[in-house]
């Protein structure tokens, strides 16, 4: 099972990219190994912190912390995000 469905852009989201974070809608059935997992896989980053939360409109949202500093930026840009 993919546990991320979509990146989650906004405002506070493109700050976040400069520490290294970026923000994913995920999978409400997903845990926090399982998201990990995928986002490694998916993208070829170390992460190091996974944090998750329910959105206003019930989605659940991760926040994803690279060990590189500036992965986050790469993969925005690999989507064509930023």
């Amino acid at each position: 099972m993919m546990s991320v469905k979509y990146p989650f852009i906004t405002e506070k989201a493109m700050l976040h990219m400069e520490n290294s974070k970026l923000q994913v809608i995920v999978d409400f059935r997903a845990n926090k190994h399982q998201i990990r997992a995928d986002i490694e896989e998916l993208y070829g980053f170390k992460v190091t912190n996974v944090r998750t939360m329910t959105t206003m409109k019930g989605q659940k949202k991760a926040i994803i912390t690279f060990e590189k500093p500036d992965a986050a930026s790469e993969i925005a840009t690999r989507l064509g995000l930023a």
